[in-house]
């Protein structure tokens, strides 16, 4: 039997209102990562989520959700930072007619794919991702978040 730790340290940086609590977040990141887990979950401002995105994709923008992984391929450990940008996901929320407390739901079990490999740069790996997600968001009792929107992402 293998045993599977988690080590969360989730930092709201942001002083937005309508962000879940760090207990949610955690909720939700247990849900996405069935293996051990190191990782710092970050809510930022749209300027730290704008310097990250520049600095480390070489995107002038603050987007929605960015995953930095720092495990090797086949480590029985994933580590590494998940980072949430307040304003852009309130904004895609509304866009999108969704409840905040979703799309932060949707974005962090996306981002902990990511942390666990998973992408979706071909298609099949975007809807094999996609599947993955909806199960776990339905899971804990949140809609298939792809239903009712175009499918051009901005992850």
């Amino acid at each position: 039997m293998r045993v599977t730790s988690h080590k969360f340290d989730v930092q709201i940086a942001s002083k937005r209102a309508g962000i879940p609590s760090a207990r949610a977040f955690r909720k939700w990141l247990l849900a996405a990562l069935p293996m051990s887990a190191e990782l710092t979950l970050r809510v930022v401002n749209a300027a730290e989520g704008r310097n990250l995105n520049s600095a480390f994709r070489g995107k002038d923008y603050a987007t929605n959700v960015l995953t930095f992984v720092y495990h090797e391929k086949k480590s029985p450990r994933l580590m590494g930072d998940i980072v949430l940008c307040a304003p852009v996901v309130a904004g895609e929320a509304c866009a999108q007619g969704k409840t905040l407390k979703a799309h932060y739901a949707h974005l962090t079990v996306h981002g902990a794919l990511h942390l666990a490999g998973l992408d979706h740069e071909k298609a099949h790996a975007a809807q094999a991702m996609e599947k993955r997600e909806i199960a776990i968001l339905a899971a804990l009792g949140v809609a298939n978040p792809y239903t009712n929107e175009d499918r051009e992402r901005t992850f």
